[in-house]
């Protein structure tokens, strides 16, 4: 690795910002240069809390040799915001979901291809070491059955729990389901706050391959799962001890034996995880693993479980929402 520091500033220090800030903050190859926060206190408090200064604006990170910037404000600016930051000149990577539309998605797309500029999405379960461990022995899943629970908090409330965590599920079943969706159905209903809190989606590629998916931020446990289902096989995630096992039918023998396999997978946070993958691809100009066009369509797939919980809702006639209020 070359002895150039990369410096980087994270934009948005708010409850995930600190994360990155904190992770920048020890990562080598990395000199974090400082931070910005629309709430000047905050920033000076986290700026004081890792030993780093607080940024005037946008156009002062250019005065500050930035060379790439975390992205973690609230989701309708992620457009705004990234692409004035892809014009000056850096690299961004953008908290997920990558923007508030697909229009809005394609801008930045559009602006990191205009300015030559490095765009990842911070769709960071891609990097847990158990979705790695799961990725090198996908063969041809046919069914999945994924849950994603939350004791609720009073964070990302400005969008839906399919945006703020289903969305989570969605890029990797993508990622290991290169194919098209031809069919999906969804519900999904408002508990405490006037977005969607809970969702449940059942999503059909046209391999033939089935995914149950259900997402909650109103749950009494945390749970993190997902498992999926190949020819004599099956592969159990889970997200929170980072860890994947592999339960199959052991060949020979007169009774079948059933062995249990805990995959290899190499220990680190995924957010440290991530941020170096960006750093490497700030680094040698190689596409991002969770590139814009990754991004994208996982936001297009969660535009559709909300497009189905909307019409399960009118059909039901349920009159807790309408699609104005939604999103």
């Amino acid at each position: 690795m070359s002895e150039k520091l990369i410096r980087v500033a994270v934009v948005g220090v708010g409850g995930f910002g600190r994360n990155h800030v904190r992770v920048w903050r020890g990562l080598e190859g990395a000199k974090l240069v400082g931070v910005i926060d629309t709430n000047a206190e905050r920033a000076r408090e986290i700026a004081a809390e890792f030993g780093t200064k607080v940024i005037s604006d946008l156009d002062a990170l250019t005065a500050e040799h930035v060379d790439a910037v975390s992205l973690a404000v609230p989701t309708k600016q992620h457009a705004a915001v990234g692409c004035r930051l892809l014009d000056l000149g850096m690299d961004v990577l953008v908290e997920k979901p990558m923007a508030a539309s697909l229009e809005e998605a394609d801008r930045l797309i559009a602006a990191a291809k205009r300015s030559d500029r490095v765009l990842q999405i911070g769709h960071v379960e891609r990097f847990n070491p158990a979705v790695a461990a799961a990725q090198k022995i996908v063969s041809r899943p046919m069914f999945f059955e994924v849950h994603r629970l939350g004791i609720f908090t009073p964070r990302s409330l400005d969008i839906d729990v399919v945006y703020d965590v289903m969305i989570h599920d969605l890029d990797i079943l993508l990622s290991l389901v290169p194919s098209t969706v031809v069919d999906l159905k969804a519900v999904g209903i408002p508990v405490i706050t006037d977005k969607v809190d809970i969702a449940h989606a059942r999503v059909e590629f046209d391999t033939g391959t089935v995914a149950n998916i259900t997402a909650s931020r109103v749950s009494t446990e945390r749970v993190r799962k997902m498992r999926f289902f190949q020819e004599h096989e099956y592969i159990s995630l889970d997200f929170a001890r980072q860890d994947a096992l592999r339960i199959r039918v052991k060949p020979g023998g007169i009774q079948p034996e059933i062995g249990f396999e805990k995959l290899p997978a190499a220990q680190e946070e995924p957010l440290h995880a991530e941020l170096r993958a960006f750093l490497e691809s700030v680094r040698t100009r190689k596409t991002p693993v969770v590139d814009g066009a990754a991004g994208r369509r996982a936001l297009e797939l969660a535009d559709r479980v909300m497009a189905g919980i909307l019409d399960h809702g009118r059909r039901v006639q349920l009159g807790a929402f309408t699609p104005q209020e939604i999103r």
